[in-house]
């Protein structure tokens, strides 16, 4: 389990002190997947630094049972590797496998994130979609425990967004937990076990995603995916 226990975290600025979290209590189940949704500058992406320690929290602990991995937004910005295959051995290698366990830690990152035939083609060159899957083959070489997704939908467009989907459910298969941190939450609220709100710096809703959908999710700058679309004037957001 996750466990996160009255995180607080801010930052001075010129106009005085900027609060980004404020006491943030969260548990979040070993195997589970979680939703976190919120709007732009809601506290996710500082949220998500805490839980895999590349920030401190100003008070608050946090409790984490094994190692995270991390997904950002910008997926190209962690690839490493010439190519997806040189991408991926890096966290074996860097963990003491030896070159056996390395390959075929590789082979079967690729072959589950659907990278096999991109293997060996130039890392710079692939789509975003497949950026984010490779950001995730290197946790799955690695066998770590609990991936944290960053807006894992930007920029994607609509195969994107299915194939991130479709390797959110083979990872919800093999048992690893699961942090989606997004403001689009009608792509992927069906995946979640357990959904929770942030709105400027404070959960202001944790339980089941079907408990959300009877809120006001609006007041929270959040749109209720459940809105529906039945003619040509329903398609503008107002």
């Amino acid at each position: 389990m996750i466990q996160i226990n009255n995180v607080c975290k801010s930052f001075l600025t010129p106009e005085g002190k900027l609060d980004v979290l404020k006491n943030v209590s969260l548990s979040i189940k070993d195997g589970s997947c979680m939703v976190i949704g919120g709007e732009n500058g809601s506290g996710k992406s500082m949220l998500m630094s805490i839980i895999a320690g590349l920030e401190a929290a100003d008070s608050g602990s946090v409790e984490c049972g094994g190692k995270t991995g991390l997904v950002f937004q910008e997926a190209e910005t962690q690839i490493l590797g010439e190519t997806p295959r040189e991408d991926i051995a890096f966290g074996p290698k860097n963990l003491g496998l030896n070159k056996q366990q390395v390959a075929q830690a590789v082979e079967d990152a690729l072959a589950k994130t659907g990278l096999a035939a991109k293997a060996d083609a130039p890392s710079r060159f692939l789509s975003g979609g497949e950026k984010r899957r490779l950001a995730i083959a290197c946790m799955i070489a690695m066998n770590l425990p609990v991936i944290i997704l960053d807006e894992p939908y930007a920029n994607l467009d609509y195969t994107g967004v299915k194939q991130v989907n479709a390797l959110i459910k083979l990872l919800k298969a093999d048992g690893k937990t699961i942090l989606i941190l997004t403001h689009e939450i009608e792509k992927c609220l069906g995946l979640a076990d357990d959904f929770t709100v942030l709105f400027r710096g404070e959960i202001v809703f944790s339980g089941k995603p079907e408990d959300a959908l009877q809120q006001n999710l609006e007041q929270w700058n959040i749109r209720n995916p459940l809105n529906s679309y039945r003619e040509l004037k329903d398609l503008v957001w107002e």
